[in-house]
């Protein structure tokens, strides 16, 4: 924790009075949660040591092992019972006050990113072990911008990102542009830059969200 605070997660420093205020760009209960999860569930048996990546946009914290049987990726981010791939280690970590409870720490990241205004992390699984990907909070005009969003885009991603949801006819209004110029926009937003989903009904019904948020 300390090594990934003081070197690779920074922090924007402001002042309230006297007192000096670190936002950083993770919150800590989350990343902390994220290596006591990768600890408890780790297969210790390949030899193979838990990964942190730290990139420009993101952190993914890596460890081999797998799900318990019959569980599944859209199991974690619900309210599940606990299944320790260690479970002496995961008790040690209880006992000795790490970890609040077992079968939270997937719960409490989400809950820590929500309190920041941070997307909700992201859960993948494959053979080789168990992803947590945490991500900035990129919804800004600086960093649109330089995706090469037109400012029409980033109009809306910014509305988006206030108003939770936008349809066509919604950007149509917000822009000032016609119906096929709002369906391109919004198709990019979507298949070429991912930054936005579709919900809803496809037509008149349908709704676009921010991925993650």
């Amino acid at each position: 924790m300390d090594l990934l605070f003081a070197k690779y997660i920074k922090a924007e420093i402001s002042y309230e009075g006297i007192n000096r205020i670190e936002r950083y760009e993770y919150p800590r209960d989350a990343v902390r949660e994220a290596l006591f999860n990768a600890v408890a569930h780790k297969d210790y048996s390949g030899g193979v040591p838990i990964q942190i990546s730290v990139y420009s946009d993101k952190i993914i914290f890596w460890n081999e092992g797998q799900l318990p049987e019959n569980w599944t990726i859209e199991t974690l981010p619900t309210k599940h019972p606990s299944k320790a791939y260690n479970p002496d280690i995961a008790n040690a970590l209880f006992r000795s006050g790490y970890i609040e409870s077992w079968g939270r720490g997937t719960l409490k990241m989400i809950r820590e990113c929500e309190l920041a205004g941070l997307p909700k992390p992201v859960y993948f699984y494959d053979m080789s072990g168990f992803f947590v990907e945490f991500k900035k909070n990129n919804y800004n005009e600086q960093y649109l911008k330089s995706l090469d969003l037109s400012d029409r885009q980033v109009k809306a991603v910014l509305y988006l990102k206030e108003n939770g949801k936008i349809t066509n006819s919604g950007y149509q209004t917000i822009n000032a542009v016609s119906k096929a110029t709002a369906t391109r926009d919004l198709s990019e937003l979507v298949e070429k830059f991912k930054i936005l989903k579709r919900t809803g009904d496809i037509g008149a019904g349908t709704n676009y969200s921010l991925i993650g948020l």
